[in-house]
Order: structure tokens, then sequence, then C-alpha cells
């Protein structure tokens, strides 16, 4: 039995720095052990824990920075290593353009939603004024000269490229002048600016007032963007000259510049790339497929080796008169191999000497399944399934659909992250120069925040997910809208972006000019509730085969 007079060990022990700091202030080395006995306390998080070998140093590596702190110092070497990837490596080029596939596609486009209560209008009065607005609205967008400052991209395209530069560099810079040019109804220009072109004006240190080339006021907001005019790369760069562009006019109010980037954390001036967490990830990997195919393409070459009892070889050297070797070490003067392929080949070697090929073991049968198993890893980095990121469906029906349904949440977010941030801001400028011009009538649209906000409502229409099985889709939805879960409207959003409004017109247009023609074929009955059960059964069923 322990005896109870037995000495404990301290909670803590007096390190010899302690004594020396104690020495010269004991009441230093006081609060240095209160400290340390507080944490040895409270520290009930294995996270948290200093005293395993493995996170012992882990303290000294990480630091409770703000988000500029962390984040702006790093940002131009994951910027210029997000560009190679993306130029070199075929898994973040693809990660990339699988994401500006999905979430802008062929364009987002406007449907324009007023508030019709608000603004005191009937709705067929709100029904035209939408009609004409996004009539206006896609002769601006839809032709490059119109919209774009640089007379190259429709607005759609000039979506595709923002989005691109933004997931490459982390951010990207939308500056709106007012160009008018002959044959134009519009001066609203939009001219992407990249990311590495916003750099403070003379190299100047980062401080809390200008920060990655954001010029903020006390509270943060950006007042002004410094903007290089020629990118820092450029072959045409003579000088380093800044255009210094106020966020918003002061005698207009009007925005002048849109700055895409996704805020990650609260204060966060610059956006990080998309591909900045498996970066090193992705290098190593295509440094391993690269050396992997190296091996297998030497491997493909037929390598022999001459192995002979003295170890001097031979000389394949023939003699030009007689075809024969010259005899060198174990080789015997006549007719023998001069170490040449052909087919049909009987080669004859002297005594003591044999061919040998070595066994270099390429292609590799573990390459696969570690690549795959790797790939796996970094598209949870990404956010995207391993299914959707290599672009190869080998699974069940539902093992497909629940990856692409995965994929589809986070491209819904990022879409809508696209239209609030870049879209719906560059409608709202084009829409006030519409109405300033008389183009587009709305009484009380400078007069009044709430009108305004009225009048600017609208909704941005992508395309839709498609279907893995287009009558499992199809039986699905009808049976949402038999029960009421969804409506056309939304049916039509979902299965390609489309409006319903403009189907159900073109319907009826169809409708009346096959019955008038007599070409209208007799409807065919939808099969009952027995039938659609027994199609998606026989639909399982292939599944688990």
């Amino acid at each position: 039995m322990r005896d109870i007079t037995e000495t404990k060990r301290p909670l803590l022990q007096r390190t010899a720095l302690d004594r020396v700091i104690g020495y010269f202030s004991p009441r230093s080395e006081l609060d240095r052990l209160r400290a340390r006995l507080g944490v040895s306390i409270i520290n009930q998080y294995a996270g948290a824990d200093r005293s395993k070998r493995s996170m012992a140093n882990w303290g000294w590596k990480t630091r409770g920075n703000s988000a500029d702190a962390d984040t702006l110092f790093d940002l131009p070497v994951l910027r210029d290593r997000s560009n190679d990837l993306v130029r070199n490596n075929p898994l973040a080029s693809g990660a990339i353009g699988t994401n500006v596939a999905h979430i802008v596609g062929t364009g987002l486009t406007l449907q324009s939603r007023i508030d019709t209560s608000v603004l005191g209008m009937s709705e067929e009065q709100g029904q035209e004024w939408q009609s004409i607005t996004e009539l206006e609205w896609r002769m601006w967008c839809e032709r490059p000269e119109n919209c774009d400052a640089c007379a190259r991209l429709t607005f759609y395209g000039l979506q595709s490229l923002a989005l691109r530069s933004a997931l490459e560099s982390g951010d990207v810079f939308a500056v709106l002048p007012m160009r008018r040019y002959r044959n134009q109804a519009y001066a609203l220009k939009v001219q992407l600016v990249e990311a590495h072109r916003v750099v403070n004006k003379n190299n100047l240190q980062d401080t809390r007032d200008l920060a990655g080339g954001v010029e903020m006021d006390r509270n943060g907001r950006p007042i002004a963007y410094h903007i290089l005019k020629e990118h820092p790369g450029s072959l045409r760069m003579i000088s380093r000259e800044w255009d210094i562009v106020p966020a918003i006019g002061q005698a207009s109010g009007r925005r002048n510049v849109i700055h895409l980037y996704e805020m990650l954390r609260p204060g966060q001036t610059r956006g990080v790339p998309y591909l900045a967490p498996v970066i090193e990830a992705l290098k190593q990997l295509g440094e391993y497929s690269q050396a992997e195919l190296d091996a297998a393409v030497v491997a493909s070459f037929i390598a022999l080796f001459i192995e002979s009892e003295s170890g001097a070889g031979f000389d394949p050297t023939v003699s030009a008169a007689t075809g024969d070797y010259t005899p060198t070490g174990d080789v015997q003067k006549g007719s023998a191999w001069d170490g040449s392929l052909s087919p049909g080949l009987v080669a004859q070697l002297p005594a003591g000497t044999k061919v040998t090929s070595p066994n270099l073991g390429r292609p590799n049968a573990s390459f696969e399944p570690f690549v795959n198993a790797f790939v796996r890893y970094v598209g949870v980095g990404l956010g995207l399934p391993y299914e959707v990121l290599i672009k190869h469906f080998q699974s069940s029906y539902s093992a497909s659909r629940a990856a692409l349904l995965d994929a589809w949440h986070f491209w819904k977010v990022r879409r809508e992250w696209l239209a609030c941030c870049f879209c719906q801001p560059v409608y709202e400028e084009f829409l006030a120069e519409a109405i300033s011009l008389g183009r587009i009538s709305a009484p009380g649209f400078f007069d009044d925040p709430l009108i305004r906000h009225a009048y600017s409502q609208a909704q941005w229409q992508g395309d839709g997910p498609g279907a893995i099985d287009p009558l499992k889709e199809a039986s699905a939805a009808e049976k949402r809208l038999q029960i009421g879960l969804t409506t056309l409207a939304e049916e039509c959003v979902a299965y390609d972006g489309s409006d319903w409004e403009t189907k159900h017109t073109q319907q009826v247009k169809e409708h009346d000019m096959r019955e008038e023609a007599g070409l209208m074929m007799q409807q065919q009955t939808a099969p009952n509730t027995q039938q659609q059960q027994m199609m998606m059964e026989d639909g399982d069923d292939e599944d688990a085969q």
C-alpha cells in the first residue's frame, strides 16, 4: 500500500531559465509559472497538446496572424505556381476547365424579375417592362464591341474569362469605363484586369490603409485601386506606371471597379488561387507521372547486355572485306552476331558469351491504384468528387448521380457567387445608364433606393446539370409536379437553365401551327405508377449487374 506521506511530483518543474529570471525578477518568474500552470490545466484538446514529440514543434510554425498577414506575402509565388500548373499539369488544367464549363457554361443569362407590388405595376405592365429591358440588355451584352473594352468577347465570354482568372490567380478586377463609339447606344464597357497588375504604387509596403494594391478607409472599405498600366511580365513594359482608380466615382457615385474574389476570412483584402491547397501535391504527382512515363518509354526499347567469362566483352566492329568480326577478348574469328536485331535473326556468339535482357518492371502495375488514390486526395481539396475530377464514371447509376449532385452543390454556390459579385453589379450599371438615356422608363429610379432596388432585381440562369438516365429524371420531375413539390419554372431551370415562359409560348405556337396544318399526332398515354416502378426496378437491376 502506497504511503500517504509520499511526496507528490509537482505540476510544474522550474527550468534553468526560470531560475535565471527569478534571480533578477522573482515576480516575472512567478508570472511565468502561473501562466504555464494555467495552460497545463486548461489544455484539454489533444490538438493543443505540446508534450508529444509529434506536436512539440508545431506551435513554432503556426501563428494567429490576420488574413492579410497570412496571405499577401505568399500571393505572388502562389499565383506564379498556380499559373504554371494550369499551363503544364493536365489535372490542374482540367479542374479549372471543369469548374468554368459547369459554373458558366454557355453563359449566365439575365431574367429580369422586378417587384411589381413596390412599383405599383400590374402583372402585364411588369411583363412588358421586363421584356423591353431584357431586349436592351441582349443588344448590349451579345456584341463584343458593345460590352467589352477590348471588343473581343461577349458578356458571356467575359463571365468565363473572369471566373477562370479568379480561380487561377485568386482574384480578378473589372474596370467599368464609359467609352462611346460610333453606332453604339451605350458607353458602358467592361475591362478585365489580371491580379498581377494590382500592386501598391511604387511598391510601397503594406499598411493598414493600403494592402495588395487596394486602398481602404478605416473601416476596411475599398476606396481606390492601384493598377499598373502594363502587366509586370509584359514584353512591352518599359517603365512601371500606375493608374489609381477610385472604387466609386466622386461626382457620379457609380461603381468604377469590381473586385471578384472569394473571401475566406474577415479582413481578407486579396483572393487566394483555387489550387493553393493542392499546389505541392499536384506538382509532386506531375513529376511522379512524368518519371513513370519516361521509364515506360525506356522500357519499350529492347535493352540487351553482353556477358562473357572474362568480362572483356566483344568488339562488334565488322571487317569491310570479309564481314567477319575483329577478334577482341573472347571473340573468335568467324561469322558472329554484331549486336543488331532483325526479323528471323540467327546469331552466333563466341564461346562463353551470352545475351541477357534486364527486367525493368514497366509499365508499373501499382501506378494506376496509387494515382487514383492520390487524385481522390486532391479532389477533396478542390471540392470535386473523384469521378467528376477525372471525368470517369464506372460506378452504378446511384453512385454516379451522387457524385454529380455533390459537384453541383459546389457549382451552384460558385454560380451564385459569380452572379452576385460580377453579373449583377454590371447589370445595375447598365440599367442606370439605360434609364438615364431614356431608353428604359423607370420613374423614381434615381430618387428612392427602394424603387431602384425593385427595378434592379434579376435572376441569372445557366446551363442545367443534364441527366444520367433521362427516363428516371423525367419520371422524378413528373412526380414532384404531381405532389406539388416544384413548379414547371423550377423544373425548366433545373433541367437546362431555360425560361419556362419562353418554352410555354413556343409550345403554344407549335401546337396551333401543327393543329392548323392537320399534323397533330395522337398523344401517347403516360406510363402508370406500376409501369414506372417496374422501369425503376429494371434500372436498379442494371446498376447491380
